[in-house]
């Protein structure tokens, strides 16, 4: 196939002679396309010299399609079409969030957050697809930095080249106990409370598992005798079946009737026992402002009994 230079032809001339194939008349064209009428006849015979084709059939009192042009014409309006779709879609890349969105979030919130969200999303954003991924903190960093999520829902702070977060709410922590525990009683429990060998965690690669020995005494890592969850939901049954006692996160309390009279739900007394919920994405990523737009979102439907973080 012979390579054909593109240098000389020109969406505005196109236009120019669409323009003038639809009204048949250069004045009108030249009107509608906002230019003069001798500037827009040269340009389009310009456009003729480099196709080596007449479009027009020209006399004093008409202009008519020649039948080559109206083959060519018809090309000439595709190619504007595919032009108009194309900056439409760079729009809906630098405006409101539209289209597909590729969305992860971990796993540890994902089925107690999304659910009561989707609705003020559908609303703010009704030209917007949801694509979900749920996941690892550390798999959607890896999906993100390979284009394959547009955006995730993790915890901070992050300290990770290249990608741009933003907080959006902080979600307490409340210490869950079988039922019978000597703890399960009390008003209230500080972090020192939760140290010792009972205390279960998540395999390593959840968020949740270092958030909890953070939380907790420095001697909860080194006299934890090794019984690990795969999961938050295997976290909950180890727990009602008296297990040991765990940190959950408070969304995650939610609708837990499976699991009434098997454990106890204590407060944690210091302020700081929480996670902070954020937004991340590529720096690169031009819709950066989008992005900040949706989370401030997110921080406004912030769930009942976390705090949102004010935006930067």
């Amino acid at each position: 196939m012979t390579y054909l230079p593109l240098a000389g032809l020109s969406l505005r001339d196109i236009e120019y002679a669409v323009a003038v194939a639809d009204l048949r008349n250069f004045g009108r064209a030249a009107e509608r396309c906002g230019v003069s009428q001798a500037g827009l006849s040269e340009q389009v015979r310009k456009l003729e010299d480099l196709l080596g084709v007449a479009l027009f059939e020209r006399t004093r009192r008409q202009v008519s399609v020649t039948p080559e042009g109206e083959r060519l014409l018809a090309q000439g309006r595709d190619i504007l079409a595919a032009a108009r779709t194309m900056l439409e879609m760079a729009r809906q890349h630098t405006g409101p969030l539209s289209g597909i969105l590729r969305l992860g979030i971990i796993a540890t919130l994902g089925p107690y957050y999304i659910p009561a969200l989707l609705q003020q999303i559908r609303t703010a954003y009704p030209d917007l697809k949801l694509r979900l991924e749920e996941s690892l903190t550390a798999t959607m960093l890896r999906m993100l930095r390979a284009n394959e999520l547009d955006v995730a829902i993790v915890a901070l702070p992050l300290d990770e080249a290249g990608l741009t977060a933003e907080p959006v709410f902080r979600e307490p922590f409340m210490a869950v106990f079988p039922t019978g525990h000597a703890h399960g009683c009390r008003p209230g429990i500080t972090e020192p409370d939760l140290a010792g060998p009972d205390l279960l965690l998540l395999e390593e690669g959840h968020c949740l598992r270092d958030q909890a020995l953070s939380l907790c005494s420095s001697t909860a890592a080194t006299a934890h005798d090794g019984r690990l969850a795969t999961s938050l939901e295997m976290l909950w049954h180890m727990i009602g079946a008296g297990e040991g006692y765990s940190l959950i996160p408070l969304l995650a309390l939610q609708n837990r009737a499976d699991l009434n009279g098997l454990i106890e739900i204590v407060p944690m007394l210091d302020d700081q026992a929480a996670r902070t919920i954020g937004l991340v994405w590529r720096a690169s990523d031009p819709r950066a402002d989008a992005y900040r737009e949706f989370a401030g979102l997110l921080r406004k439907f912030t769930p009942q009994g976390c705090t949102p973080v004010p935006g930067p």
